[in-house]
């Protein structure tokens, strides 16, 4: 897993992609066109922002509108559309939803196929070869890893995104919300819980 789990690997060579990406940024700023500091606002802008965001609108809409959360289920591209957001890998998005009894978490085996439009920028350990081997074969304990502990009577299924289909979790509406809006139950949705790594937790003050 990644070292902010708490585990130390060799970091992995980067990709062709993620180096004609260095590349081009070096170029950029070079040439005077873009400064180091614009792009990290960007890439946090898409980490940990507009991407993560938008995926919490989505999550708190279904949990407050049942009409939206089966359209959501049946068609996830069709359904965030209707928020506005389309495009930057949101195609082809299915939404897969935890309940009593099942958690559902998320990888790619292959790279990094992720939902953009609705969870921003992939995290490092999402990409790590560690988390995308060992999800698939040993889910709970990487969970674990993540401080996620599940009971044995839940059953773990783990989905494995492509370029032909990006999975997002639909987390469990924690209990004692009832009282809040729709906007203050999307600041409680976080990108881990809707990868799946976590569950939505309430702030002891709510």
């Amino acid at each position: 897993m990644a070292e902010h789990h708490g585990h130390d690997h060799h970091p992995e060579p980067p990709s062709a992609v993620e180096a004609r990406a260095r590349a081009l940024e070096s170029l950029l700023i070079e040439k005077n066109l873009v400064t180091a500091d614009a792009i990290d606002r960007i890439v946090e802008a898409y980490e940990s922002d507009i991407g993560p965001l938008n995926g919490a609108r989505v999550v708190a809409r279904a949990w407050v509108d049942p009409e939206f959360k089966r359209r959501l289920l049946a068609d996830g591209t069709a359904a965030i559309r209707e928020l506005g957001i389309s495009g930057l890998r949101g195609e082809h998005l299915v939404v897969v939803e935890n309940r009593p009894g099942v958690h559902n978490v998320i990888v790619c085996t292959l790279c990094s196929c992720y939902p953009w439009a609705v969870l921003g920028l992939p995290p490092a350990w999402y990409k790590s070869a560690a988390y995308r081997s060992r999800m698939v074969i040993n889910p709970r304990e990487v969970l674990a890893e993540f401080g996620l502990h599940l009971d044995e009577g839940t059953r773990v299924e783990v989905w494995d995104s492509s370029a032909e289909t990006r999975y997002m979790v639909l987390p469990e509406r924690p209990p004692g919300t009832e009282h809040l809006s729709e906007e203050e139950l999307a600041a409680l949705v976080t990108r881990d819980a809707m990868v799946g790594v976590a569950r939505v937790e309430v702030p002891a003050r709510t």
